[in-house]
């Protein structure tokens, strides 16, 4: 079985979130500490639980999604995945973080590219699937097995993700969410990158980007 902790970090207010194994293996998911305060409390509860990280696994790589990255890479030497498609996401971090007034921020020691289409957690097995939009290397992280589904910033309750940054595409937005999201399994739990989690079936029906 399968637990998630959920963090909101950042002046965004984005959702970090650790997958956690029975054998107290975890994944983390879109790290963005910012503060030295935040970085503290990601670190107190991985020793305080005796969690043990494996590997930092990226919805995508948007500057509120990876500012968590290097410290995390520093303190437990762990790798860093993204899709191959977001390199050039990455690499824009620092443009991004002197734009909205942050300062310098510590990039990434490394990067892997996901190179299939599945990713283990222990026994248990991720669907890497992606939905390019928000991103061009945005991907979600789809556990059919416990139906749940880590979307990083495509669908959010009652709304959706942003496309008027840099490397985003509407209408790739509109087709990852018609072809890729909404046809999950309606009973699967929606875990966004900001805001409360929400279901398939909920935003089917409520979720005004959704009706036709």
């Amino acid at each position: 079985m399968i637990s998630i902790k959920t963090f909101t970090f950042n002046p965004f207010q984005e959702n970090t979130y650790l997958i956690i194994n029975e054998q107290k293996q975890c994944w983390i998911v879109d790290p963005g500490m910012f503060s030295a305060a935040e970085n503290d409390e990601m670190l107190n509860y991985i020793k305080n639980n005796n969690v043990i990280p494996q590997a930092i696994i990226n919805t995508h790589a948007h500057l509120d999604h990876i500012m968590g990255v290097h410290f995390l890479q520093k303190e437990f030497d762990i790798p860093f995945y993204i899709h191959a498609l977001d390199e050039a996401t990455l690499q824009y971090g620092p443009i991004a973080a002197s734009m909205y007034g942050l300062g310098t921020i510590n990039m990434p020691i490394s990067y892997t590219f996901y190179k299939e289409s599945n990713f283990e957690i222990g026994t248990t097995s991720l669907a890497i699937i992606h939905t390019p939009g928000h991103a061009p290397g945005h991907v979600i992280l789809y556990c059919k097995s416990e139906n749940w589904v880590i979307n990083g910033d495509m669908l959010f309750a009652g709304s959706i993700g942003r496309t008027d940054l840099p490397g985003s595409n509407h209408n790739d937005m509109l087709k990852s969410l018609s072809e890729k999201i909404v046809t999950l399994p309606e009973e699967t739990i929606v875990y966004c990158g900001h805001g409360i989690a929400t279901s398939i079936k909920k935003e089917k029906a409520t979720n005004p980007y959704l009706q036709n």
